[in-house]
């Protein structure tokens, strides 16, 4: 029964009761991180950053990766919360731009949202403002997380499934590469080796890198290394309630 229950989780595609978006996610870290460690669940508005890790190889280190999983869920609310979505951030091309390239880099796409909120509420804003604003959103989504239970790293972790192979059919379906990865990335000699300790040895490393980026998500983000935002972190965007640090506090307390 444990074993059967262990292997469930493994394959089950869902993280924080929500059924993962259709990316395929094994050879992308950075993806990985961002269905795993968005608040809401798996879902691609907060989380698509396999384009810019998988194909284009923007993203080598875990401070790269850990960026986009951030900036791109900090932008997320504040376009949300416009009711809009990110097509005036990523899919328009202003007429100034003679060679539109990467839409997402062109200043222009940022201050849409800048205009689209400031025409509506009259209040001046600047791109910065609007991503402080974004942030406070985000980190509330949080904050009200935590109040309903949702306590601790292990809530932001993807199935195995996931992150490589699950079982032995497929390992073997892809042993080549698989074993190409155990020698460069692993600095292990598969020769010699069954498939099941081929498939212990790597689970153990892209566990271990998942580890890295999640730490230097949360230390990015100002949270603690059980995903809870620090005191100072809640100061910083004006929400030093006193309610707010309650129900920090008692999240504190249980893990």
């Amino acid at each position: 029964m444990a074993l059967t229950r262990f292997f469930l989780h493994d394959i089950g595609m869902e993280i924080k009761g929500m059924e993962i978006s259709e990316y395929m996610t094994k050879e992308s870290l950075a993806q990985q991180g961002g269905f795993g460690l968005a608040t809401k669940g798996p879902q691609h508005d907060e989380a698509w950053l396999i384009f810019m890790d998988q194909v284009h190889n923007l993203l080598p280190t875990f401070k790269d990766k850990a960026k986009p999983c951030i900036t791109s869920r900090c932008g997320a609310p504040g376009s949300v919360c416009m009711a809009c979505a990110n097509c005036p951030g990523t899919t328009s091309h202003p007429k100034t731009t003679s060679k539109p390239g990467n839409p997402a880099k062109v200043e222009e796409h940022v201050e849409n949202y800048t205009w689209i909120h400031q025409g509506v509420t009259g209040i001046p804003t600047t791109a910065k403002t609007l991503l402080q604003q974004s942030e406070r959103v985000y980190n509330f989504q949080k904050v009200f997380a935590l109040r309903m239970g949702r306590v601790g790293r292990q809530h932001d972790y993807p199935p195995y499934r996931a992150m490589g192979p699950v079982t032995a059919t497929e390992y073997e379906s892809r042993q080549e590469r698989y074993d190409e990865q155990l020698k460069r990335l692993v600095e292990v000699d598969p020769a010699g080796l069954s498939t099941e300790e081929k498939m212990a040895e790597l689970r153990k490393y892209r566990e271990a890198q998942y580890e890295k980026l999640v730490d230097a998500v949360y230390e990015r983000r100002g949270w603690d290394a059980n995903s809870i935002p620090t005191n100072e972190k809640l100061r910083e965007l004006g929400m030093d309630l006193p309610e707010v640090f309650e129900v920090v506090e008692q999240a504190r307390q249980k893990v």
